[in-house]
């Protein structure tokens, strides 16, 4: 049966090629048969999933902000919420996944509120640690903008703790970072925790 699919790769067949003849290693040292049929295409998925999942190295998360910066005499709280997002620890090669909370208080200039999620995508999709990837995200749009104030708030499971470990499946972690307003004044820094709890 002749088929018309043709999948579009986006990766370099090069990187493929050398992180494809690591994970054969890997699935080797493991004491799985790497040429048997189930697993003969298995390092080239991984390393083709692996350069996906890790693809905000080659992004510019400032650049994403810029290239849709408009000028706006808006002085009110911009608030983005419930942006999905994956990312991997960088402890154990993990995911852990969840949402993330990104307000700013426009000084002049805004930016297109989709930026804003690129922006938590870019950071996400690199070996991560949740403290850091919402002081990144925090700081990005701070330098980016120069707002009043940014507030980020990021919620997420962990599946190196749900899956190993101490393998505790219910418990989430919350991370917070704040600039401007939001540290400087209490009812700002509410207002926005409402506003995300509701």
């Amino acid at each position: 049966m002749e088929s018309n699919y043709e999948k579009e790769e986006l990766f370099s067949p090069e990187k493929v090629a050398a992180l494809a003849g690591h994970y054969k290693a890997i699935l080797e040292l493991l004491g799985e048969d790497a040429s048997r049929e189930g697993l003969l295409k298995t390092p080239e998925r991984v390393a083709k999933a692996m350069s996906f999942l890790t693809q905000g190295y080659g992004q510019d998360p400032k650049e994403i902000l810029l290239s849709a910066k408009f000028k706006e005499e808006y002085k009110q709280m911009v608030i983005v919420k419930d942006i999905e997002l994956y990312s991997m620890c960088e402890h154990h090669m993990i995911p852990f996944y969840g949402k993330a909370h990104v307000a700013y208080i426009p000084n002049g200039y805004i930016t297109g509120l989709s930026k804003i999620a690129r922006v938590v995508e870019a950071f996400a999709r690199r070996l991560q640690v949740q403290e850091r990837l919402t002081v990144q995200i925090r700081d990005c749009i701070q330098q980016a903008l120069n707002p009043l104030g940014v507030a980020v708030v990021i919620e997420a499971s962990h599946m190196c703790m749900q899956m190993r470990g101490v393998q505790k499946q219910n418990c989430s972690t919350t991370t917070s970072a704040f600039t401007g307003a939001f540290l400087t004044q209490m009812q700002t820094r509410e207002e926005f925790i409402q506003l995300i709890g509701k």
